[in-house]
Parts: C-alpha cells; sequence; structure tokens
C-alpha cells in the first residue's frame, strides 16, 4: 500500500487569532483516506500555514504509532480496544469521522451482473469451503446468472486493518463457525486466500486476478470502476451499499452512543440498512505538550463536523448523523 502524504491547511486557535505554523504528523487507516485528501485540501485553501503528513498505512499501524508516540494523532476503523487504550502514554479520544461500507467485490470473466450474496455464502467462501463459482448455493442466490466453473480467488489484507476488523466482525456476527474458527480482529489467521496490502492492495488483486473476491471500502470499488454486490442484512433483504444503506445502519446507534463513541453498527437491525458497516474514527490525545498544536487539531476537528461533512456522500461515504456531531463538539473540550 502506497503511504500518502495529506496536506492540511492553517489550523485556527479556536475562537481566537491564527496560530503559527505548524507540522502536525498522523497516521492511520486507508478506509477514510480518500475523504481525509479531500478535507486536507481544502482545508489547505482556507488556512495555507499548517501541514499535517498524514501515512495512510492501516487501522493497525495507526494505533502501534500512536502507542510509540510518533504521530500527534492517529485513525482507525477498529475501535480501540481497553487493552490497547491502557498502553498509551497519554489517554486518546475516539473522534467518528464519517461512516462507510466494506464491500464484497469481484472479478468473474462474462459475469456483469450485481451478485448476490449471503452472510453463509460470504463466509463459506472465506473459510474455504465454498470453493468454485459455480457452487449452487451461489447460483441459487443469483437465478439468471451464468457462473464458469472457476475455483475462487479468495483476497484479504495483508496488513492489520480496520476494513478486516469491520469484515470480520460482521462474519463472526452471522456466521457461528466463523466466530469459532477464525473471529474478529484486524489481523487474523485466514483459513484461505491472497493477501494485499491497504484497500488499494485489495481492489488492485482482485482488478488484476481473474475468478477472485475481496472485500474494500466502498470509495474504492467506485474509483476503480469495480462491481461489488448486494449483501443480504439482518432483515432478510438484498442491499447494496451507498450512502443511504450506510446511514441507515448508523440510525439505531445514533440515538444510542456510547459516550466513548466506541461502537460497532456491523449486521444492523432495518429494512434498508446495509450489513457491513461503520464509523471510522480519529484517535486523539487528551493533552498536547503543545498548546497550539492541541489548538491547531481542535480547530480542525470543529470544521470537520461541520463544513467537512457536506463532502461525504460525493465521496461513497455517509455523513455523520447529527446527534453524534453535538456529542462530539462537546467532546473537543476534553483536549487540552
Amino acid at each position: 500500500m502506497k503511504k500518502q502524504l495529506l496536506t492540511l491547511g492553517t489550523l485556527l486557535v479556536v475562537g481566537t487569532s491564527v496560530v503559527a505554523a505548524q507540522q502536525i504528523n498522523a497516521a492511520g487507516a486507508t478506509f477514510p483516506a480518500v475523504i481525509y485528501q479531500k478535507w486536507f485540501d481544502e482545508y489547505h485553501k482556507l488556512h495555507p500555514n499548517v501541514q499535517v503528513n498524514y501515512q495512510a498505512i492501516g487501522s493497525g499501524g495507526g494505533i502501534a504509532q500512536l502507542t510509540s508516540g510518533t504521530v500527534d494523532f492517529g485513525a482507525s476503523d477498529m475501535p480501540m480496544k481497553d487493552e490497547q487504550i491502557s498502553k498509551l502514554k497519554v489517554p486518546a479520544l475516539h473522534f467518528p469521522t464519517v461512516l462507510g461500507g466494506v464491500v464484497p467485490t469481484y472479478n468473474i470473466p462474462g459475469v456483469s451482473q450485481t451478485l448476490k450474496f449471503t452472510p453463509e455464502t460470504l463466509a463459506g467462501i472465506y473459510l474455504g469451503e465454498i470453493k468454485t463459482w459455480g457452487d449452487d448455493r451461489l447460483k441459487k442466490d443469483n437465478p439468471g446468472v451464468k457462473f464458469p466453473n472457476n475455483e475462487i480467488v479468495v483476497v484479504h489484507r495483508s496488513d492489520a486493518s480496520g476494513t478486516t476488523f469491520v469484515w470480520t466482525d460482521y462474519l463472526s456476527k452471522v456466521s457461528p463457525d466463523w466466530k469459532s474458527k477464525v473471529g474478529s480482529n484486524t489481523s487474523v489467521s485466514w483459513p484461505v486466500g491472497l493477501g494485499g496490502k491497504g484497500n488499494e492492495g485489495v481492489a488492485g488483486l482482485v482488478k488484476q486476478t481473474p475468478n477472485s473476491i475481496g472485500y474494500v471500502e466502498l470509495i474504492y470499488a467506485v474509483q476503480n470502476s469495480m462491481p461489488y454486490g448486494e449483501v443480504r442484512n439482518a432483515a432478510g433483504k438484498f442491499v447494496k451499499a451507498d450512502f443511504t444503506t450506510v446511514s441507515d445502519a448508523a440510525a439505531g446507534a445514533a440515538a444510542n452512543m456510547p459516550k466513548d463513541f466506541r461502537v460497532s453498527i456491523t449486521n444492523a437491525p432495518g429494512k434498508n440498512a446495509y450489513p457491513i458497516s461503520t464509523f471510522t474514527w480519529l484517535l486523539i490525545p487528551t493533552q498536547f505538550s503543545d498548546a497550539n498544536k492541541a489548538n491547531a487539531i481542535k480547530a480542525f476537528l470543529q470544521w470537520m463536523l461541520a463544513d467537512g461533512q457536506k463532502y461525504a456522500t460525493t465521496l461513497s461515504y455517509a455523513p455523520l448523523p447529527k446527534p453524534v456531531v453535538q456529542k462530539e463538539l462537546q467532546q473537543i473540550a476534553m483536549v487540552k
């Protein structure tokens, strides 16, 4: 996965004057890297004096660098676990930024239709139990599709990944076999498949490998003009990921959001909820030795939660529910 350098413009001291030039370093999730790039570019146009170097190295890498103190803040698609939080030198706050969907994308020569996947078939493919595209279980859910009887090439992430956490968190909720044999985490022991680094790496492998299937954040499938399937949700309806169906998945969580914002919305209830949806988070320390840097980051958070949200839908993410935004605005005061 390529490291991405994201340039963030000048950040204002909250409620006061412009801060001096600042260098801010951050690292983490590739899942939201596309909208982070957009946000940082747009903010740079408004405020050109502060630079944030964001390396999209995966959620696991972001948490590791935050823990070691080599970055000013991290980014993750998986809420930090209590054990991980206990290792931080300075406590960190979770700030949801946007919502997204993880989609099954595939490359099957001769098949142009949008495929339908049940929880059982996705788990079966990734467990290595469904081995060919001509399997009767896939044919049953996709009448009229002429599948080749070729072996399925499974693609997964090779790095510690929040996207992997979302995917395996979902499979653990819908498949007892997956939960007992593999489980959920940013890295797991995959039963089958090839590994790609980052969302870009998985998308690239699927695109160049006939008869393959992989999982990527929605925007990576859209940007690469790759087909992606509908997934049967908890209500029994096949749903395709878009900002509306991802927002529907968050509806219940928004009303009952925990104070620390650590929540999973995979396999959410709701007729139109896309079942492999998630928030993604910035991990912001509660204390900085440089007050100007703290104020700069706080000002960006305010902009992100207001003007920044309008860019979400154009990039195939879903904006944050308003109740979540209001709670986050209150949390900004905890950063010192």
